[in-house]
């Protein structure tokens, strides 16, 4: 945040307010960003009520950014008695989210982003070598009916 206590990412995080992007051709993958100013709160003192989410064909939330609702840490009675509001889910991880700026909460979650659209390519590319190496060499075994010239 600026000395004068302005956060210069906010404008550019407001703005994304109500926007959903698809990420690749295919539209499998796509974020969603709420973003809404709010009096400032011990729940929320940056003023912001936010919710940034990534998003897989189906609908299924992949990973989210979000100061919707308190998490606390541990479960059971050992747990510690932190509670805060900014967090990220990853699949069915939630962690604690250290909120600094407008800026860095949106590149955070973009470099998330971009770490499980890359590992998702990766699956999907392998599987695809997969299902090829599969049809190639079933192609091969089918071919060796005796029939080929020779």
């Amino acid at each position: 945040m600026q000395p004068n206590g302005r956060d210069p990412g906010l404008d550019t995080l407001l703005y994304l307010d109500g926007e959903t992007l698809v990420l690749d051709s295919s539209g499998k993958c796509w974020v969603k960003f709420e973003v809404k100013q709010c009096a400032m709160t011990a729940e929320r003192p940056q003023r912001l009520r936010y919710s940034l989410t990534l998003h897989d064909e189906s609908g299924s939330r992949l990973l989210g950014f979000d100061n919707a609702h308190p998490i606390r840490e541990g479960s059971g009675p050992g747990a510690r008695t932190r509670i805060e509001y900014d967090h990220k889910h990853r699949g069915p991880q939630v962690r604690f989210y250290v909120y600094e700026d407008a800026a860095t909460l949106l590149a955070d979650f973009l470099i998330e982003v971009e770490a499980i659209l890359k590992r998702r390519s990766s699956q999907h590319e392998y599987s695809q070598r997969l299902e090829g190496r599969d049809y190639i060499i079933g192609a091969i075994q089918g071919s060796d009916d005796g029939n080929r010239p020779g």
